[in-house]
């Protein structure tokens, strides 16, 4: 049992639990406080009986006409409550939101081309590749040139505003841009 609530600025004193994981992006405090008092309402956290942060996400709504769309900006949960379905529902209140609230056109996020199980998962809340963009995540300090898995895939989801599901490609993983291109 858990309960999804509002993410608050104090939960960035309990989520180190969450946060200390290979595949998470962590931000600093300005950053996350940014979230929180532009667009409360798409960042909430998953919490445990007990207080424990379970998982969050951070989400914003962003672009212009046809572009207009929620995008998820980080979405984690602790390892030890993964499987458990707390992504899904986590989601799915930031897709209803970007839908019902600021009436986007589709929900975005981009994730790492090596995260294959986080893939797998948004692929299963039906989210299909738009793009992949070029060294998204940058060299990292490592080498020289782009690595795969630094390479991001955008994939989105569209909403009910929608309805020629203009926001999505089938051949999303074919489609390659530039980290530079991506706004």
């Amino acid at each position: 049992m858990s309960i999804l609530r509002p993410f608050r600025a104090e939960d960035m004193f309990k989520f180190n639990n969450i946060n200390l994981d290979i595949w998470t992006e962590t931000y600093n405090i300005g950053f996350y406080l940014n979230y929180l008092s532009r667009w409360p309402d798409l960042c909430c956290v998953q919490e445990a009986p007990s207080g424990r942060m379970m998982g969050y996400v951070i989400g914003k709504a962003e672009g212009l006409g046809t572009e207009w769309h929620g995008h998820v900006t980080a979405i984690t949960v602790a390892p030890e409550y993964r499987k458990l379905g707390l992504a899904r529902k986590m989601m799915s209140l930031l897709e209803l939101v970007s839908d019902e609230t600021y009436h986007g056109f589709f929900v975005d996020l981009y994730v790492r081309c090596a995260n294959i199980i986080a893939i797998d998962m948004y692929e299963r809340l039906e989210y299909s590749v738009y793009r992949r963009v070029r060294e998204y995540y940058g060299n990292l300090g490592i080498g020289k040139g782009g690595r795969d898995e630094e390479d991001a895939f955008d994939m989105r989801k569209p909403l009910s505003r929608d309805r020629e599901r203009r926001s999505i490609r089938g051949n999303g993983r074919d489609v390659l841009v530039s980290a530079n291109e991506v706004s």
